[in-house]
């Protein structure tokens, strides 16, 4: 399993360990990631995914799940999402 972001993308980044005598050391930083599971409105279901924290405060600000993904970006999503996406970007397009 990848660590990376299943709505934003975020994953692993580089930099250094600094010493008190300056050495520096190679190291990763890890996004925060966490297994949750989101409701979506139009098909009236849950659905797992793993993303950052970050993501879940944004899934929250924009309102939920379909509304976060109606506004994101699909190259920033992955392919389970983005398969999500067009689901629901389906069943809105069938109740209208």
């Amino acid at each position: 399993m990848s660590r990376r972001c299943e709505l934003t993308g975020k994953g692993p980044m580089t930099g250094n360990n600094v010493s008190h005598a300056n050495n520096k050391t190679k190291r990763r930083f890890l996004p925060n990631l966490n297994d949750v599971t989101l409701q979506s409105e139009t098909l009236n279901r849950g659905i797992k995914l793993r993303i950052s924290a970050s993501a879940l405060r944004s899934v929250d600000h924009r309102g939920g799940l379909d509304k976060f993904l109606a506004k994101a970006k699909d190259a920033e999503l992955s392919d389970a999402a983005l398969k999500i996406k067009k689901e629901i970007m389906k069943a809105q397009a069938a109740e209208a």
